[in-house]
């Protein structure tokens, strides 16, 4: 079976410092990917690039803040975006498709399960698809917090195996480096812990909107669906295959899960939960560690109203998110029953299960 490998590109690494595209920097990731591909990877390609791409031609000064210049700039940039992509991919001599998305496509199953099958169909016929999301009609609400974030949903999404965050920074540091040139690389992640989290910066660029913490916070999504992370530089002719290689220069974060079934990737990253439970530090362990459903006894608090079939999202004592699950209760009868055990529980209502998560329908994100 051919490798499979989501690369994401970020507006920095496509665009001038003052915006608008630079069609060099294009070619030359068009490069670097149709080599991936005649090596025989099938490649999907996320890129930033519609607003910072058409910002200028409609003549803002700067990158726009409002959602309504930020859409009539992506609507500008898009098809600038997208005939660079596809010129650059066929003086390869490959073909490639545009994909826009949105939040409400992966939030719901059947649109998800579309453009799962969308993918694999241009796959099959050896065309690098080009995502991006649809600023144009995406709302604040509901947009990805960045295209990091796209990344890792788009690579579990197809059971990549592997994903690759391109940033212009050669992986995550132990401090700044621009700022403390005694900063070490860390070369390799078996954990994405909160210390690993917390190294991570803001924002970067004027241009772009993604930083170091992003792309960390993407990585998390990934390697828990079973998907490594590489991010780090593709500079110069080579890198792209070094950084699939496993010798990029980078940060490689590692996984030791497998791929989740596509009901558990909707659960746990697609969907939009529509409350929220708050349990004790024993249904935590037994959630996290012990395999075990969740209880009515665990619960301390509920938010929300949500009906049974509906996504929830599990929170600790301390508002921390443990992961989703979908919820056998309606939040009414939940309020009934929150803390009482088992026994009580089947006394005073007469419910199909007694679990408020089963465990086949939780997915941790921690």
């Amino acid at each position: 079976m051919q490798p499979r490998i989501v690369v994401k590109i970020g507006s920095s690494s496509i665009t001038s410092d003052h915006g608008g595209l630079d069609r060099d920097k294009v070619a030359f990731f068009a490069s670097e990917l149709s080599s991936l591909h005649k090596k025989g990877y099938q490649v999907l390609l996320v890129t930033s690039g519609a607003i910072a791409a058409g910002f200028t031609l409609i003549g803002y000064k700067k990158r726009p803040k409002l959602l309504h210049e930020k859409q009539a700039s992506a609507s500008v940039g898009q098809a600038i975006l997208m005939q660079n992509y596809q010129e650059a991919f066929a003086r390869e001599g490959i073909l490639a498709s545009q994909i826009l998305l949105t939040r409400s496509d992966f939030s719901s199953r059947k649109r998800a399960l579309n453009a799962s099958r969308t993918i694999e169909e241009l796959l099959v016929h050896g065309i690098v698809p080009v995502i991006n999301e649809n600023d144009t009609v995406s709302i604040d609400e509901l947009k990805f917090s960045e295209n990091d974030t796209l990344s890792a949903l788009v690579a579990n999404l197809v059971k990549a195996r592997q994903l690759v965050i391109i940033t212009d920074m050669d992986g995550l540091y132990t401090e700044d480096p621009r700022k403390n040139p005694d900063a070490q690389r860390i070369d390799r992640v078996e954990e994405i812990t909160d210390e690993i989290v917390g190294l991570a910066g803001g924002a970067g660029s004027s241009v772009g909107t993604g930083g170091m913490r992003s792309k960390v916070e993407a990585a998390r999504i990934a390697v828990r669906g079973g998907i490594p992370v590489f991010v780090g530089k593709v500079a110069t002719p080579g890198d792209l295959n070094a950084a699939a290689a496993g010798s990029g220069r980078g940060t490689y974060f590692e996984t030791q899960l497998h791929s989740l079934p596509m009901k558990k990737q909707w659960v746990g990253f697609h969907s939009l939960p529509k409350g929220s439970v708050s349990v004790d530090a024993g249904a935590e362990l037994a959630l996290l560690n012990g395999g075990k459903s969740l209880l009515p006894a665990g619960i301390k608090q509920i938010e929300g109203e949500f009906e049974r079939g509906d996504v929830i999202e599990v929170l600790s004592l301390d508002r921390r998110p443990l992961g989703r699950g979908i919820v056998n209760y309606a939040s009414w009868q939940l309020k009934e029953i929150a803390g009482m055990t088992t026994t009580d529980v089947k006394n005073r209502m007469d419910v199909a299960r007694i679990e408020v998560i089963h465990r086949d329908e939780w997915v941790s994100t921690v």
